[in-house]
């Protein structure tokens, strides 16, 4: 499949967020704010497309060759983990504001189902590199896409709108979602993955 049709359909017909429903708790709490869900957005297409990066020759050089496939789960999981961890080292060093309004959300990046997902999707689709690099930067942004959306139209919904309180908070957030979620839905007949 060609690298491009994967990019585009990972961002839009494919939306990680929007259509598979994954990485929930992030895209919930972190998109109250436009900032903070920018930082999130940049994070975890850094982690996402990194740990693909270096998942993929992990599994097809190394444990394939030695039939070694059951280690794929540990293996990935702790190349997230690093990678989570040079995030934190490097936001906490430079972006400490960023950071602080994190919270905890950061951390768990490491066991944010999409970046364990993208790897499993590599494997499961047998992408090659240049494939596995198209798919998931393009997911990441899609899910960085949907959750600065989200952000962005729960601030501006929060000073036109006076919102009812049993749907303040993730109540809002979901038909918010589920309204986008429609929308990426125009673009289904475009692009699809196999």
């Amino acid at each position: 499949m060609n690298p491009f049709i994967i990019l585009i359909a990972s961002i839009f017909t494919h939306n990680i967020a929007l259509v598979y429903i994954l990485g929930m708790c992030p895209f919930i709490v972190i998109s109250r704010n436009y900032k903070t869900a920018v930082g999130m957005g940049i994070s975890i297409i850094f982690v996402v497309t990194l740990t693909a990066i270096i998942n993929w020759p992990i599994y097809w050089k190394l444990l394939v060759p030695m039939h070694s496939e059951i280690l794929s789960f540990l293996i990935f999981i702790i190349v997230i983990a690093g990678t989570v961890q040079l995030l934190e080292m490097i936001i906490e060093k430079f972006f400490p504001p960023l950071q602080s309004s994190f919270g905890i959300f950061l951390p768990l990046i490491t066991v944010n189902c999409i970046v364990l997902a993208v790897c499993l999707f590599m494997v499961l689709r047998k992408y090659n590199f240049i494939q596995t690099l198209c798919y998931s930067f393009g997911t990441s942004c899609g899910w960085a896409l949907a959750i600065i959306l989200m952000a962005a139209i729960k601030e501006k919904l929060m000073l036109v709108s006076d919102i009812p309180k049993g749907l303040r908070g993730p109540g809002i957030t979901m038909i918010i979602a589920g309204l986008m979620a429609l929308a990426f839905i125009g673009f289904a007949g475009i692009i699809t993955l196999q």
